[in-house]
């Protein structure tokens, strides 16, 4: 059986850029059409906002391997453990695990999505499913293989998590964190706009513990003049823009300046 890269984990493994964008729809026209710009490394499915099923996630896997892209799910914390392993199985070379709080809870996230064997002390076994070309066409230890190269992203958008970054990075297997400001600051009883400074204050810390660990940060931004701030701080990977976002914008920008001109005194 042909193996499928995994573009991700490769370009961390070279400690290369990388640079994703986030997708809310299931549609693997929109991937392939994300594909066709030859400028994306891989797209995280935001599953933790948007409805799916896993016939969804078998086809969005597999227009993302056909332009050479990884595709990497958020998931939700309570079902984490089914959600990841079935998104995997179906062909998801990368987990966005979020709102863990401690070490604890990172390791058993790990856990769960790592192979059965004595060396890994995980609890993912051998599914009959298209990551694994079916059974009997990789063997166990090819499949066990390929789970380790699973990229284990982490969102670190707590308070007690901030407050432990250090003892989650020290958790093996982590490839990758990225602060989360809006649940940061709810879990301090704050609202985003009026503790902003505040907010980039813990995110820099994430950053600077992060990097003494040898841990890679990626930075969500939306538009290429927010990458200099975090490049400043030694960050290289990136998630830029949102779909939903670009939408939005998109809609209210254009829409404005045509209603503008609708309602013009004149205008019939």
């Amino acid at each position: 059986m042909t193996a499928k890269r995994n573009r991700l984990r490769k370009l961390l493994e070279e400690a290369a850029p990388t640079l994703g964008t986030r997708m809310w729809g299931t549609w693997p026209f929109m991937l392939e059409v994300l594909g066709d710009t030859c400028f994306y490394d891989y797209a995280e499915y935001v599953a933790e906002y948007s409805p799916f099923n896993q016939e969804d996630l078998e086809n969005m896997a597999r227009a993302a391997e056909l332009h050479d892209m990884s595709l990497i799910m958020k998931v939700d914390f309570q079902n984490r453990g089914y959600v990841a392993q079935k998104a995997i199985a179906s062909g998801v070379q990368g987990i966005l695990f979020t709102d863990c709080r401690n070490a604890e809870e990172v390791a058993e996230s790990i856990r769960l999505t790592m192979p059965e064997t004595p060396e890994d002390g995980g609890i993912f076994g051998y599914p009959n499913r298209r990551f694994i070309g079916c059974q009997h066409r990789l063997t166990q230890m090819d499949h066990a293989k390929r789970l380790r190269e699973v990229v284990r992203a982490f969102m670190i958008e707590k308070k007690q998590a901030v407050e432990e970054i250090e003892r989650i990075c020290q958790v093996p297997g982590v490839d990758l964190l990225q602060f989360g400001p809006s649940d940061y600051c709810m879990s301090r009883g704050w609202n985003l706009a009026e503790h902003r400074e505040e907010s980039k204050e813990a995110e820099r810390h994430v950053i600077e513990v992060a990097k003494s660990y040898g841990i890679r940060v990626r930075a969500e931004i939306q538009s290429p003049e927010e990458a200099e701030y975090y490049r400043k701080l030694g960050i290289k990977d990136f998630c830029l823009g949102d779909q939903l976002k670009i939408l939005e914008m998109r809609w209210k920008s254009d829409g404005k300046a045509l209603r503008d001109q609708l309602e013009r005194p004149g205008v019939r």
